[in-house]
């Protein structure tokens, strides 16, 4: 007698996306940071020991993205920038940003299909969402990551806003 196989649910189906998503994010967020972060857990080991300063210049030439845009939405100041290149090591603070910025800009290409150099224009370009502010100043803090973040799946979504 076979065993008959029934449809998966609508929920476990999203789960099953959601899953892929976040591998696959994770995925790029490692190319982009020139890292190797197998899963979650070792993403954050990497963070709190702190990126080293390649992770930076990884990511510069991978978005083609400036420094000063970089370095304020990080939140550090050029001195201070100088002694992390000295020292080739940035703080757990430091590094999480970049990953916060490292998934914005994953989340930016997939919703330009792929296209880099859109996203970074799109990142770096006036808002009306955002008041005139770009995307990637309203990066600087954990709040304006998640309103980017939203802002970019209603744009998926086609809610244009």
């Amino acid at each position: 007698m076979a065993l008959k196989r029934s449809k998966p649910s609508k929920q476990a189906e999203s789960a099953v996306k959601d899953l892929k998503t976040a591998i696959s994010e994770r995925a790029q967020i490692n190319k982009l940071l020139g890292i190797t972060a197998r899963d979650t857990r070792s993403l954050m080991n990497k963070i709190e020991k702190g990126f080293a300063f390649d992770a930076f210049r990884y990511f510069q030439k991978s978005t083609g993205l400036q420094d000063p845009d970089l370095k304020e939405v990080i939140g550090i100041k050029p001195r201070t920038f100088d002694r992390r290149k000295t020292a080739n090591r940035f703080t757990t603070a430091e590094s999480d940003r970049l990953v916060s910025i490292a998934r914005i800009f994953v989340k930016a290409t997939t919703l330009f299909e792929g296209d880099k150099d859109a996203a970074g224009t799109w990142l770096t370009s006036p808002s009306r969402a955002f008041g005139n502010v770009t995307p990637l100043e309203m990066a600087r803090t954990e709040t304006g990551t998640r309103e980017v973040e939203k802002l970019i799946g209603r744009l998926e979504h086609g809610v244009f806003t």
